[in-house]
């Protein structure tokens, strides 16, 4: 196999803790081994916050996340984007939404275009993408269309939410919608396909070979036979069976508050929940700052911190960036794994 290109990250808002992470992580290379990455954003915004920090970091400009390689060492590489207007950490500015879409939007073309092996994005504010005009409901989803795109095969893509950490994977069916909408959301098609493509990436990314999957119920107690709920009985249940039919390793459903402990996650390589916070309460007592947020389902390798832009601790110097360099961990892992699979 030929040696991986370098990683692909981008700056995320640029008045949050994207840049302060991105140069924090950088900062750590002669302590731990993490893989050559070049940033996408405005080079101005990364030397203004480590002048901000009182951080001695080098910025070079690079033409493409290829030149990284030979910069990485001494200077942090950045691959310029639209630049960004008088940028105050903890201050987003809607005007400054173009270039964090500008560097989501470059990064993944070097990802499509192999250039870079990975996608590790810094977080975005939606809110100030919405004042701008961004008509997506999240970063994922942007994701999803520009893959959908560039799709030359005509199969649909579904993007999946996975959180990960040395001791679970979670993935929530359905994500951000009210508690109220849940039962309705939660479709036979819709559990069926989110468990098969995390199978598949089990498979893919991660390098199981005969991957494990368990799926909890929606109600408490699994809905006890029917009693305290019928999804479980009339959904989940019956999606399972037609998994487990067709040869695949999926059991469930089963009580949430049974499937966490240290015992029950030797039994499975993932859990499907049904839910946000069914499926990232545990990974969040797990691994609070260490969680990475990983989109399954897309054509390249897309990883991210798992928080937000924490714009009332940027550029103080208390943003940790320990979910950052777990996500460039993950990401370069996952880049091999799929490329071995792909053999």
């Amino acid at each position: 196999m030929q040696p991986l290109a370098p990683l692909a990250v981008t700056m995320g808002d640029s008045a949050g803790i994207g840049p302060d992470i991105t140069l924090a992580a950088w900062m750590v290379r002669k302590q731990r081994v993490l893989p050559v990455f070049a940033t996408f954003g405005d080079p101005a915004v990364f030397c203004a916050r480590a002048a901000q920090l009182g951080w001695a970091v080098p910025v070079k400009t690079i033409d493409e996340p290829g030149d990284a390689a030979a910069v990485f060492a001494d200077a942090l590489p950045v691959v310029p984007v639209t630049p960004c207007f008088d940028v105050v950490a903890g201050r987003p500015q809607a005007r400054n939404a173009k270039a964090t879409i500008a560097a989501i939007d470059d990064a993944v073309r070097a990802v499509q275009y192999g250039t870079a092996a990975a996608l590790v994005t810094c977080p975005i504010a939606k809110s100030v993408l919405y004042e701008a005009g961004f008509k997506h409901p999240g970063h994922t989803e942007y994701l999803a269309h520009l893959a959908q795109a560039a799709a030359d095969d005509g199969r649909a893509i579904m993007a999946v939410m996975m959180l990960a950490c040395d001791l679970l994977k979670v993935v929530p069916a359905t994500i951000h919608i009210p508690i109220a909408d849940v039962p309705k959301a939660l479709t036979a098609e819709l559990l069926r396909q989110t468990i098969t493509i995390t199978l598949a990436s089990l498979r893919n990314d991660f390098g199981i070979a005969k991957p494990r999957v368990a799926v909890t119920g929606l109600n408490p107690h699994a809905g006890e036979n029917g009693s305290i709920g019928g999804e479980e009985r009339d959904i989940i249940a019956p999606v399972i069976a037609d998994l487990k039919a067709v040869g695949h390793d999926v059991t469930g459903p089963f009580s949430a508050d049974t499937l966490f402990h240290a015992a029950a996650r030797k039994t499975y390589d993932a859990v499907v929940a049904m839910y946000h916070d069914q499926a990232l309460i545990p990974i969040k007592t797990l691994a609070f700052d260490s969680g990475v947020n990983v989109t399954l389902g897309l054509p390249f390798v897309r990883t991210s911190p798992d928080h937000g832009t924490a714009f009332d601790i940027a550029g103080t110097g208390k943003a940790s960036p320990e979910s950052l360099i777990q996500a460039l961990l993950m990401a370069e892992a996952m880049a091999i794994a799929r490329a071995n699979a792909a053999l």
